[in-house]
């Protein structure tokens, strides 16, 4: 038995959903893709998948097994454009994971032109705000927006972000703007969840660092929530600029505190500094760059306000 083309099989069957499916991708015939996942399974001596009439379903074993045959997948794939004469040409599956409200807002433009220029590539991007493990879980690179700490991982700065503090016309007219940071207390604010210390927000006076609790009646996970509440007067939205740039120029939302705001945040793509960078991480990467080139217009307009 080919142990190599019994995985890709196998990891094609789970991801198409179907023998049929996964022979369509392989360009072969669905019992021959059928006969070498049963090989798989019988060399492995362990069932990988449930079969019935209607669908496929992973085992626990095939759960553990199909993340340990995609990687070394890959990297026999990454090991091969290496050396090949078409490496140049970067190719393979991608596995991306990016915040929800920025992949949602401004990536998407970017990976239909990145997947017109690298037609080789499978980009496969999670969009979620959660923290990911980015070895453990299988990802190339991860795209995160912090002040970059201390990390095993190599990051590159792909784009500036600004911080925010903004409110409703309707929402200053009825509380007034403050003056100060410490005048929030006496506001109410729209709580991102995910913040490490929800409900209190971080500015800078004369270059100190100050950190105000402040309340609210909505605590949510998710940026476009807390903006429309903010837009509908519910209170005061505090963060990174590229969330609420079209409704600070149209005037939807008024920006209040701007030479308090916190130190900048930035995009950066992150990747594990204990292997080599593969052609298509480093396309992607380098795309990504050449595309935020330009200081976002999120971030021209934060410092114009």
């Amino acid at each position: 038995m080919d142990i190599l083309s019994a995985m890709r099989a196998f990891v094609a069957t789970v991801d198409m959903g179907s023998f049929s499916q996964a022979a369509h991708e392989l360009n072969t015939t669905k019992a021959t893709v059928s006969k070498q996942v049963a090989a798989l399974e019988d060399h492995l001596r362990v069932r990988l998948l449930h079969r019935t009439t209607r669908k496929l379903n992973l085992t626990d074993e095939g759960r553990v097994y199909t993340e340990r045959a995609r990687r070394i997948l890959e990297d026999v794939t990454d090991a091969e454009d290496a050396v090949s004469p078409l490496g140049a040409e970067p190719r393979g599956r991608l596995r991306i994971s990016a915040p929800h409200t920025f992949g949602a807002m401004h990536l998407s433009e970017a990976l239909a032109a990145f997947i017109e220029r690298y037609p080789l590539i499978h980009l496969d991007i999670d969009f979620s705000d959660r923290l990911v493990n980015l070895v453990d879980e299988g990802f190339d690179a991860v795209i995160r927006i912090s002040r970059l700490q201390d990390s095993t991982l190599i990051a590159r700065r792909i784009a500036p972000v600004t911080m925010t503090l903004c409110a409703a016309p309707s929402y200053w007219q009825k509380h007034g703007k403050p003056s100060h940071p410490k005048d929030l207390r006496h506001h109410k604010g729209v709580i991102y969840a995910y913040l490490s210390t929800p409900g209190e927000w971080s500015f800078r006076d004369a270059g100190k660092l100050i950190h105000i609790k402040i309340g609210g009646n909505l605590t949510t996970n998710n940026d476009v929530v807390i903006r429309s509440a903010a837009m509908q007067g519910v209170g005061i939205f505090y963060g990174p600029s590229y969330i609420v740039s079209k409704e600070l120029s149209q005037g939807t939302l008024e920006t209040a505190l701007e030479s308090f705001n916190d130190d900048p945040l930035s995009v950066y793509a992150l990747y594990p500094s204990n292997k080599n960078l593969s052609p298509k991480v480093r396309a992607f990467i380098d795309f990504l760059v050449e595309w935020f080139r330009h200081t976002p217009h999120w971030s021209a307009l934060a410092q114009d306000d």
